[in-house]
């Protein structure tokens, strides 16, 4: 999940229109039954699933015929709310390294976000927090890359560093990841250099053979990064990512990959691509994204959680993944105030929730559920997790998937 974080379709009519209508009721049904535990078998395991699948009129099936469907080795439900590993273990591992997605499966995540998607020189996607990567890998250690080091404006920002997009694959791989916020998680430097930057393609193929391993669908959970940004570079982000999700059988409603990315025009891209279910994340409510700051679109988030936003959304997406802000809004000293409507408003839709994000330590979370001024130190973090659980939301992204399970056990317990 990217830089909209606090801490740091229209096609055609007639026929075609109920394509796309029949195509986005059943990926919500889909991603309905994995994340609201309804339904029964709902997402196929990859390879013999696909072929299974693939019946007639992809396009034009009834709506939930997709969790209806057989396949080799479908998976029951999912509890609710789902527990997503943000950035797979970030709270225990620097974020998206394999060592941190596997150790959010250990720990109990029922999704992985495995993913945000960038680009290479050469054309392929890795999976880094940001472009730039002089925070999150040890390119500064490596001296025959010190011209690489470069300003650039992405998303209107200014930028220090070195990008992705000025390395190949090959060179990239050369790097090591590193702990990005060293002063709130120390203990995790521990983990410095022992992990290469995954590529989205080595994700796929990860995720088949952990799906294997444990016996159990596992679910990635990938975003899109400032797509306006590369596609401006001749880089475009969606069609890489589709090539790739058909080469793997992985394109489709019940395939175990959920799509998002903060840029509306993203995720409606996507949807002329692929099947697989897709989320708009939003940031502050005074934000716009930032694909409609480069095409002169006025509207704000404000507007697009609105009982008519929400309904737009809902015409090309399943979900939304709003900040945990939206969800509990705080006061001016940053505590949580009364529960907003966008829970019950997003249902109306039709449209799943999972805000992001909740994190253990102190600087995280709202004052009042603090415990000492130790940047380090974790807060009541159980009692936030209740808050947020108990306005209906459908999942979580948390760094602590571990917290999360427990505080989850909680909450169904009461």
């Amino acid at each position: 999940m990217g830089t909209q974080e606090s801490d740091e379709r229209g096609r055609g009519t007639g026929q075609a229109a109920g394509r796309i209508t029949g195509r986005v009721t059943g990926r919500r049904a889909l991603l309905g039954a994995a994340t609201l535990g309804a339904g029964g078998a709902v997402l196929g395991l990859p390879g013999t699933a696909g072929a299974a699948q693939s019946g007639p009129g992809r396009d034009g099936e009834a709506p939930g015929a997709a969790a209806g469907r057989g396949g080799a080795g479908p998976i029951g439900r999912l509890p609710k709310p789902a527990i997503i590993g943000h950035r797979g273990a970030a709270g225990y591992r620097p974020e998206h390294t394999f060592g941190s997605y596997e150790l959010a499966l250990d720990l109990g995540a029922d999704i992985v976000e495995a993913g945000d998607l960038v680009p290479t020189r050469d054309g392929h996607l890795v999976c880094r927090h940001e472009p730039e990567i002089g925070g999150t890998t040890d390119v500064a250690d490596h001296p025959e890359f010190a011209g690489r080091r470069t300003t650039k404006t992405i998303d209107g920002v200014p930028t220090t560093g070195w990008f992705t997009e000025d390395f190949t694959l090959a060179e990239l791989k050369r790097l090591r990841a590193v702990e990005r916020i060293p002063a709130n998680r120390p203990h995790n430097t521990l983990y410095n250099g022992r992990w290469e930057i995954p590529a989205f393609e080595e994700v796929l193929k990860w995720q088949d053979e952990q799906t294997r391993r444990r016996g159990r669908q596992v679910i990635v959970y990938p975003e899109t990064k400032h797509p306006t940004y590369f596609r401006a570079l001749g880089l475009g982000l969606e069609e890489r990512v589709a090539k790739l999700l058909r080469r793997h059988g992985k394109d489709r409603r019940n395939s175990p990959v959920i799509l998002q990315s903060f840029e509306p025009t993203s995720i409606q891209r996507l949807n002329r691509l692929v099947d697989n279910p897709l989320v708009v994340l939003l940031s502050g409510a005074d934000t716009r994204p930032y694909d409609f700051v480069a095409t002169g679109d006025p509207r704000t988030v404000a507007d697009l959680i609105t009982p008519e936003g929400l309904k737009e959304i809902a015409s090309y997406a399943q979900g939304i993944g709003p900040t945990v802000d939206l969800v509990i809004p705080k006061d001016k000293d940053g505590n949580l105030t009364e529960p907003s409507s966008l829970v019950g408003d997003a249902h109306a839709a039709g449209l799943i929730l999972h805000p992001y994000t909740v994190r253990n330590e102190n600087p995280f979370l709202p004052p009042k559920f603090r415990k000492g001024t130790a940047a380090d130190a974790y807060g009541d973090v159980f009692g936030v997790f209740q808050a947020y659980f108990a306005t209906g939301i459908d999942g979580v992204f948390t760094d602590n998937a571990d917290t999360g399970v427990l505080a989850r056990e909680d909450f169904l317990r009461r």
